[in-house]
């Protein structure tokens, strides 16, 4: 018989990481990985996509250690989370960033407290962090935010600025030379999970080879600043972010799988912990998380979040992303508007060499040092 998820899971976190199943009193039971004393200081750790309350295993013992109290969960749609409704014709508003954050409320709630010492959230985690502390600063006194910058609230419109989603063109990434998608738009497609989750490599080697192409063991990953939002500009980044208009994802990645050895040797996912996301998925799907993306590009809840516009991060933040990771420069300018003028009160901006997208799991050890920088 094969393992369980648990039993997997189980195998390859170190015994100190505790789960239990908190009902976060918004629709969710949910599942948290958690580590240290439960009276100390907390540090809440929000995953982004295609992750996992386990893809903070590898930080979450070193800042127990230095006297916190880490709650890392399983988000709305992933993991052994339950409640959300992650059909593509379901309840897609759940997923709005908006109520993500009421998400994470409701678990500091439940877990008996009325703040945290700091909120922590990579890639799409990112931003669901940010809105927690641009909202809530009573409750979330710290921010650090990791891979995706955070450019500010979306603004309100005006007779000279009306209201847009993004400044992308998809007519002209379309009418390139070599025609061109944007991965955000994609994912929000219909077949987007099929092509994932049932690719002809089948889906271990479909994650193999997207977290491969995203990390810096793909050496090609050499990021810079775009000039601007063209299309010729985006055309510029990898494919797994502006991808061939007639592919899918799981054909986008399946020439980058790395080769036998370079698994054997990948110390920061090894076939044993990548097992655990590969079963993972392979029962709740795809669908939950993509539906995240979706709430971005369809443009219908962004009236709400505008209800903001004007507001920056105030609590003490920072920064962190992998001197691979071209998630920094993904959209031009956000990187910098971040710095000087969504956060008005940034204390670090930590680019860690040997890193790509992945970087809590890539370089742990400099992220816990670089958190603690922040924390203590």
């Amino acid at each position: 018989m094969a393992p369980t998820l648990a039993q997997l899971e189980q195998q390859v976190l170190p015994a100190d990481i505790r789960s239990r199943i908190i009902d976060n009193h918004n629709g969710l039971r949910m599942r948290v990985l958690e580590a240290g004393a439960a009276n100390n200081p907390c540090v809440l750790l929000l995953h982004g996509f295609p992750e996992l309350a386990f893809s903070w295993r590898k930080v979450m013992l070193p800042l127990a250690n230095a006297g916190f109290h880490v709650v890392a969960p399983d988000q709305r749609g992933y993991g052994m989370t339950t409640g959300a409704d992650n059909r593509y014709d379901g309840d897609v508003g759940s997923f709005r960033q908006f109520n993500l954050a009421r998400d994470v409320l409701g678990l500091v709630h439940a877990l008996g407290r009325d703040h945290v010492h700091a909120v922590v959230g990579h890639d799409f985690g990112s931003p669901v962090a940010a809105t927690c502390a641009v909202i809530r600063p009573d409750v979330f006194r710290r921010v650090a935010l990791m891979s995706a910058p955070f450019a500010g609230m979306p603004t309100l419109p005006t007779a000279s600025t009306p209201c847009s989603v993004a400044g992308i063109d998809h007519q002209a990434l379309a009418d390139l030379p070599r025609p061109r998608k944007h991965y955000q738009w994609y994912y929000s497609q219909a077949d987007a999970e099929h092509n994932m989750l049932h690719c002809r490599q089948g889906l271990h080697d479909f994650l193999r080879a997207y977290y491969h192409y995203k990390s810096a063991d793909w050496t090609e990953n050499r990021p810079y600043a775009l000039a601007d939002w063209s299309a010729q500009s985006f055309a510029q980044l990898p494919t797994y972010y502006v991808m061939d208009n007639e592919a899918g994802m799981a054909e986008t990645v399946e020439p980058f799988m790395p080769s036998i050895d370079r698994i054997a040797n990948c110390g920061w996912l090894p076939d044993t912990e990548l097992a655990v996301y590969t079963a993972s998925f392979s029962q709740t799907g795809l669908q939950g998380g993509l539906n995240w993306y979706r709430c971005v590009t369809s443009g219908d809840y962004i009236s709400e979040m505008q209800m903001f516009s004007g507001l920056s991060i105030g609590v003490p933040s920072m920064f962190i992303a992998g001197t691979s990771d071209w998630g920094i420069h993904q959209k031009p300018g956000e990187f910098e508007r971040m710095q000087s003028r969504a956060c008005s009160d940034m204390r670090h901006v930590e680019l860690i060499d040997g890193a790509g997208h992945w970087v809590q799991q890539e370089q742990p050890e400099a992220v816990v040092q670089a958190l603690l920088a922040h924390l203590l």
